[in-house]
């Protein structure tokens, strides 16, 4: 993802999955979209609605993603919060099973994007969600670095 990372194009981003999940790996994975569905996201009309992935069949499905109905698709349009498939290894799949099945993870999406060659693409985070407790903490300890920050930059422009 190194020099990648930049030039991708973020369509959506999960805001809500770093406050409410505590994030242990991440997986980049291809999402199986019809023509329709493309166009309406390279417009930016999709949204996130508590996401999430689930393995089923030796297979990675991604719910509550609304993709808004493209203008010119027509009477064909796709159902905009229909399961989409995600396209992963053999390998990734198999691990993703053993991981959300033992351990009790989850598997969230942090963002959609589109790569430079034009392939929709999903950040899939394998999760662990936080107790009320655990936010409280990692909120005052986020507070507690801005201050800090700020308090350097305070000392830093006196000199």
């Amino acid at each position: 993802m190194g020099g990648e990372a930049e030039k991708r194009r973020v369509v959506i981003r999960n805001r809500k999955a770093r406050h409410d999940y505590e994030i242990l790996d991440r997986f980049e994975a291809g999402v199986a979209l019809l023509g329709a569905e493309v166009k309406s996201l390279r417009e930016g009309t999709a949204s996130f609605a508590d996401p999430f992935a689930r393995v089923e069949g030796g297979e990675v499905w991604l719910y509550n993603l609304h993709i808004m109905p493209y203008g010119a698709a027509g009477v064909d349009a796709p159902e905009p919060t229909r399961p989409r498939k995600l396209l992963l290894h053999r390998r990734q799949i198999a691990k993703l099973a053993s991981h959300t099945a033992e351990r009790g993870l989850t598997l969230v999406p942090l963002d959609l994007y589109f790569t430079p060659r034009g392939l929709a693409k999903v950040t899939l985070a394998l999760a662990k969600g936080k107790r009320v407790r655990d936010r409280r903490e990692t909120l005052k300890r986020e507070v507690a670095k801005r201050e800090m920050e700020r308090a350097v930059r305070r000392a830093g422009g006196r000199d």
